[in-house]
This record gives structure tokens, C-alpha cells and sequence, in this order.
């Protein structure tokens, strides 16, 4: 982002009130004053709690070029500011103004916009996809999981005119959302890690969910990259619904193995051969993929002849990673990256905060920090790798209430249990009210009665994992991010 002032008011129908320093730019963009820098142009975000515009003094001491807001500053606020020579401009809703800001930004980019979603794993791979894309060239990707109408914007906005490829999180609680996030963001590529039961509590159906997905597919220019997951039931009905043959946007499937048959709750069902999937895959004693990729078929839709065949290594955990990782790899082979590059990137990738992390206590203990969020599936694949872990002593896991279920949420709940009661689980700690069908369902399968512990919240589940865990042995910590299980990771690390 470089604007001047001027340029601020025009795209977003404000009113400058200060002119700021002469020829001043905002290079820069947050509505954080704490995280202004010199050059920033600060977004006065009103609030239920905290009101942005009762920071912008702070801001313009942090050096902020120019702050946005929707009404008059209190007459000490605007002297203050037009003594620093901050500029200051006036539009009806800052909100809105960022959304304007992001659109107009984008017809300066000259890179490709990649957008990224799914039920789950969308923020690993967009990181995958940005660590892959930063070894051939210069990249700007959304930071953490800001995937919303706030984070979208301010991700185009923090990319230069030159910027190689921009990286874009698409996330979304409801249909028409996604598409309203393309109409600015203008995608050339697509990417949909799976379609599961996130959102199900406001979408009704897992092909409501897949349909909310696709619209980020079906926003795509002719010509475009839609990426598809094969090992994914959904793909198939994405493709078909949407016409993306038809509409000339170019299909590229990827998958997590070499098995393309599936069977589901919706029976066998095949898609088409990926361009990218793994073939022998195994795992260390940390749960962490060592595995063989391959590469075909680019050139059958008029891109360079990139078929090739290389060792892959990851340091992020669990059979689901192989999967983002090919994902990952097919973005950057789309790009004209070799293989060879895509393995080398990925095998130097780190996992993210809260995001199967494994750190050792004081006392010996191996946690693995996956508490972030959570759904049914990802649920069942975080406990898929904790099994594939050597541990000296016992597993304990630590599982959470998951959100926004409705009407699902007591058969995730149970399906969970029953993953659970597979998993090698040797203690099971379930944390919240809806936790306790995790806790019934794991009974039901055949887990140990007095290895379960119920109990209703986090600072509960502490000093029960504490007093249960001991040297050698491993926690698992995973939940939707509300139930804060992050703080067990911080009483098991204290």
C-alpha cells in the first residue's frame, strides 16, 4: 500500500479534515494503535467495548502519516493531531472505507491473488502455501487466521504494487460471505482444503457448506486455478455444480496419498487424478510425514511440463499435513515452481502457535499444543497423529467442547468419542457440557470408565492433567478456540 491522503478521501467518498504532511503516504495499515508505525494509516473501528477514534492520539504519536474516522475527534484529540501534522479524514463508516480501500488497491496489483478456504486446515495451508511461494518469490500472505471482512482488506493492503503472489484466508459463517470478500479481492487462483461440518449449526447441510465454500470457485476469471482436494467426496460436486470446466477455469486435484478411491458415508465415489499426491508415507517418533511426492498432468492444461517425482519431509505433524503440503505444492508447481523447490520450502516449514506445537515441561512431559480450534474432522485427524507418536509413558487427551454445530453437534460430539476410544488413548480429560457426549461416546466404544474425567471448563481440566501427567507421558490439547484450552498448555508448561 502507498496513498497519499488525497488518494484516501477519493476512494472512499471521505472528507479530509487534516491535510497531514505535505506529500505524506500511508504505507502501512491497522486499526491497532499499538501497532502503529511511522508511516501507518490508522482505521478508527467503533466498538461494543473499546472505541478506536479514542486512540487516534496514540496512534499519531506512534507516527501514523493519517488516521481514519467517522466523526469529530474531542477538540484536544484534533489539535493534537493537526500539531503533528497527522492527517485526518472523515468518512461514514471506517469499516466500509477499508473494504474501499482494499478495492482500489487491488487494481494496482500486478501479482497473483490466491485465495484460500476450507472446513479445515485453511490457515496451515495458506502458511504452507506462502512458505512455498517464498522460496521462488516475493509474497505477502494474511497474518494469523485474519480472514474476515476486516483481515481480507488489510491483506491486500499490506501488498506492493510489484508483490509476486498474495496470499489470501477466506474465511466464513455464512452463504453470500466468501463472494462478497471476492468481489474486491478478485481472485486468479482457488484453493478448498475440504468440506466438512464447520458451520453446519448455520448452513444446515454439508453441500450448504460446500456451496458456501465454492464460492470462492465460482468467482474465479477464466483461465483461473481452481485447487481441488481428491481425497474430498465434495470436490466432485463442486466441480459438477459450479461448471468449472465449462466456465474454462482450470482444474488442478491434489491428494494426501496414492489411494484414489474412497468410501464414505456417501459410498465409493472417485475424482479425478491429482496433479500432486504423496506415495509412501511414514512417520517419526513425533507424528512428523516423511513421504515421496509426485508431480503430473501440468501440461495437459497448457502449463510447462513440471512431472517429476521427490522426497518430502515435514516438520508439522499428522497423515492430514501430507495432504495440505501437496496442496501447497500444487499452488507452487501451478506457478512454475519445480517440485524439487516445493519440497525443499515445505520440509523447512514450522507449524503456527496453537497448532499441534509439541513442547516438553519442566517435569517430562510432552504436550502437544492443538487448541486453537476445533471440529469433528480435524478432531479425528489431530488424534490420528497423536497416535502415530511414540510416547514412552501414557497418552492423555485433553478434548473440548467444538462450536457452531447446531444440530450436529451431538453426533460430532459422539463421533469424536469413538475416534477417541480407537486412538490409544490411555486417559481422556473432556472439558465442557458438550464435551460430556465425547465422554459417553468414548464409554460406548470401550473406553476405560474410570480413565474418563469430565469436567467444566479450563481452569477445571489444570490440576486434573496435572496431577494425572508424569514424566515420558504426552498430553493432547484440542477444542474450539472459546474454551481458551490454551490455557492447559500454559498450567501444564508453568
Amino acid at each position: 500500500m502507498h496513498l497519499s491522503i488525497e488518494d484516501i478521501a477519493s476512494y472512499t467518498n471521505g472528507v479530509i479534515v487534516a491535510p497531514g504532511r505535505p506529500g505524506a503516504m500511508a504505507s502501512g495499515l491497522t486499526w491497532d494503535s499499538r501497532e502503529v508505525q511511522p508511516g501507518d494509516l490508522y482505521v478508527a473501528l467503533p466498538g461494543d467495548r473499546v472505541d478506536g477514534h479514542d486512540f487516534c492520539t496514540a496512534a499519531s504519536d506512534s507516527g501514523a502519516a493519517c488516521v481514519l474516522v467517522m466523526h469529530d475527534l474531542d477538540e484536544a484529540s484534533s489539535e493534537k493531531l493537526h500539531a503533528a501534522a497527522c492527517g485526518i479524514v472523515e468518512v461514514a463508516d471506517t469499516a466500509d472505507a477499508l473494504v474501499a480501500l482494499a478495492r482500489a488497491w487491488r487494481g494496482y496489483l500486478s501479482g497473483t491473488v490466491v485465495g484460500i478456504t476450507g472446513s479445515s486446515g485453511k490457515t496451515t495451508t495458506k502458511n504452507l502455501v506462502r512458505d512455498v511461494l517464498s522460496a521462488a518469490m516475493d509474497v505477502t500472505a494474511t497474518k494469523a487466521n485474519q480472514n474476515n471482512e476486516l483481515g481480507v482488506p488489510r491483506t491486500l493492503l499490506s501488498a506492493g504494487e510489484d508483490t509476486d503472489a498474495i496470499v489470501v484466508e477466506m474465511g466464513m459463517r455464512g452463504m453470500g460471505q466468501i463472494a462478497a470478500l471476492c468481489e474486491f479481492v478478485r481472485p486468479d487462483m482457488g484453493l478448498v482444503t475440504n468440506v466438512g461440518t464447520s458451520h453446519i449449526e448455520l448452513l444446515g447441510s454439508r453441500e450448504n457448506i460446500a456451496l458456501a465454500k465454492g464460492e470462492l470457485l465460482d468467482n474465479l476469471p477464466v483461465g483461473g486455478f481452481a485447487f481441488l482436494n481428491a481425497d474430498d467426496e465434495y470436490s466432485a460436486y463442486l466441480l459438477n455444480t459450479l461448471e468449472l470446466d465449462d466456465r474454462g477455469v482450470r482444474c488442478i486435484f491434489y491428494a494426501g496419498s496414492d489411494a484414489f478411491e474412497h468410501v464414505d458415508e456417501l459410498g465409493v465415489f472417485r475424482n479425478a487424478d491429482p496433479f500432486v499426491w504423496a506415495s509412501d508415507v511414514s512417520y517419526d517418533a513425533q507424528g512428523r510425514p516423511t513421504f515421496t511426492m509426485h508431480a503430473r498432468h501440468f501440461a495437459e492444461i497448457g502449463l510447462p511440463d513440471l512431472d517429476g517425482d521427490a522426497p518430502c519431509t515435514l516438520e508439522l505433524r499428522g497423515a492430514h499435513n501430507v495432504s495440505n503440503a501437496c496442496a501447497a505444492a500444487a499452488v507452487g508447481m501451478a506457478l512454475g515452481m519445480r517440485i524439487e523447490q516445493c519440497c525443499a520450502a515445505l520440509a523447512a516449514a514450522q507449524p503456527e502457535r496453537g497448532r499441534q506445537q509439541v513442547f516438553t515441561s519442566g517435569e517430562g512431559v510432552v504436550v502437544v499444543d492443538d487448541s486453537y480450534n476445533a471440529n469433528p474432522d480435524s478432531m479425528r485427524a489431530s488424534l490420528s497423529m497423536f497416535q502415530s507418536m511414540e510416547v514412552a509413558g501414557r497418552r492423555i487427551a485433553v478434548l473440548g467442547d467444538m462450536g457452531e454445530l447446531g444440530d450436529y453437534s451431538a453426533e460430532g460430539h459422539a463421533l469424536v468419542g469413538e475416534a477417541a476410544a480407537h486412538a490409544g488413548v490411555d486417559m481422556l480429560v473432556c472439558v465442557g457440557q458438550r464435551a460430556a457426549g465425547i465422554a459417553e461416546s468414548a464409554r460406548k466404544a470401550g473406553f476405560p470408565a474410570a480413565q474418563v474425567v469430565e469436567v467444566k471448563n479450563a481452569h477445571d481440566a489444570i490440576p486434573v492433567v496435572r496431577d494425572a501427567a508424569r514424566a515420558g507421558d504426552a498430553v493432547l490439547v484440542k477444542a474450539s478456540h472459546s474454551m481458551e484450552l490454551n490455557r492447559v498448555v500454559e498450567g501444564l508448561m508453568a
